[in-house]
């Protein structure tokens, strides 16, 4: 894609990757100082007028799936929010923020953003006001919630605050049915753009080109993913 397009790119890992048409000048390699891979992985990229943004991707372990713990075994919350941490997520996100920590204390002047595919939801949308879009439940989920207590504002919640009347969902386009549980799969919006910074969220859409056929007859599909995507615009203010 980035040769098609002229577009600088890096592949960090196999489902690690980020494209700029805005020159990479840092990489954020996936492994940290004390050798732990992580899940995710940035650049920094000069923007025209000479300002500069860290973009981080992140790509969170998919199992334990929450919603299938709520809407396919009907677990408890607490059983639910266990689950969460054997997962993973949480820590996940915990030890690429830790690797942002410099980048999110400088974000007055540069601007951070964290986006990616978390396999998880939101706890902005999982609200009381919100339950019979999700099987009856109300759950505070932690991944999210460690990116808000770091300062990140949900770019896609900035722009649409009711989840009741904008779910913005973006699993899945192509996976109504659940075959293996026997049950409809859970819609739910899985996929973030988060920001720190100067920036002001002008619009942020969930994206689908056309109308995608579900599996097993999604081979032609123009839309080639399993997810929606996010697309954020934003406006410096400083």
């Amino acid at each position: 894609m980035a040769a098609e397009l002229g577009w600088h790119h890096y592949q960090a890992s196999y489902s690690l990757g980020l494209i700029s048409r805005h020159p990479i000048i840092a990489k954020y390699a996936p492994v940290n100082a004390a050798g732990k891979t992580l899940s995710g992985a940035g650049i920094r990229i000069r923007l025209p007028g000479g300002r500069e943004a860290v973009v981080w991707s992140a790509h969170l372990n998919y199992t334990p799936y929450g919603p299938y713990d709520a809407c396919h075994a009907g677990m408890t919350n607490e059983q639910i929010l266990r689950r969460e941490e054997e997962s993973q997520r949480p820590q996940e996100i915990r030890d690429i923020l830790a690797e942002l920590r410099d980048e999110l204390a400088e974000s007055g002047r540069t601007p951070v953003i964290l986006a990616g595919d978390f396999n998880s939801p939101s706890h902005l949308d999982w609200t009381r006001a919100t339950r019979k879009s999700h099987c009856g439940y109300a759950l505070d989920w932690p991944t999210t919630r460690e990116v808000a207590k770091a300062g990140l504002t949900d770019s896609y919640r900035a722009a649409h605050p009711d989840p009741a009347r904008a779910p913005g969902n973006t699993w899945s386009p192509v996976y109504p049915w659940n075959d293996q549980a026997g049950k409809a799969e859970p819609q739910d919006r899985i996929d973030f753009i988060h920001v720190k910074g100067p920036l002001q969220v002008l619009d942020s859409r969930a994206v689908v080109v056309g109308t995608p056929k579900p599996v097993p007859n999604h081979r032609d599909n123009e839309w080639t993913s399993d997810h929606a995507a996010v697309v954020s615009t934003f406006r410096f203010t400083a």
